[in-house]
């Protein structure tokens, strides 16, 4: 397995322009912009999908969020990433994803742009334990109490704010 710190991201602009490539330990290291998918995943019941991050994570270790996602690669498109996030955290396969609005996130000394996603998946789920320490599907009111006392990784706090806004 390879360092995620190694893994070659797209570095891009303030217009989300590629302008060159980078590994990911040094796209955070120095704060380049650069691209994420999140992908807001319901049950048919309308329950959300929550979890919270391994210890292991180069971001907000440790955090909860409502969102599954992560790093677009390098030549990826957003959609592309996004389903391959969903799939790979969910453990699952044949998830479709519906994007909904693009932002750019910029927070300790970090930037990037968030392209948000929302999908229904109705099934079993078998959480990647590399990225998922614990997770449950809770109803817009049991993440609210959560939000109330957990600590949530900062750009899915904002990336709820904007959902919820819209």
């Amino acid at each position: 397995m390879t360092n995620p710190a190694d893994e070659l991201l797209d570095v891009v602009d303030e217009h989300d322009r590629v302008i060159r490539t980078a590994p990911r330990g040094e796209v955070y290291r120095d704060g380049l912009i650069h691209r994420c998918v999140f992908i807001l995943v319901r049950d048919p019941a309308g329950r959300i999908f929550v979890h919270r991050r391994t210890d292991t994570k180069l971001f907000a270790p440790g955090a909860h969020d409502m969102f599954v996602g992560g790093v677009v690669g390098t030549g990826e498109t957003y959609a592309e990433a996004a389903v391959r996030e969903a799939e790979e955290e969910l453990g699952v396969s044949g998830i479709a994803t519906r994007p909904l609005f693009r932002f750019l996130y910029r927070g300790d000394g970090l930037a990037w742009f968030c392209d948000i996603h929302e999908a229904e998946w109705d099934g079993p789920v078998a959480p990647q334990e590399s990225e998922v320490a614990w997770h449950a599907w809770l109803t817009p009111a049991e993440l609210a109490d959560r939000l109330a006392r957990d600590t949530f990784v900062p750009d899915g706090l904002e990336a709820y704010r904007r959902y919820l806004d819209r």
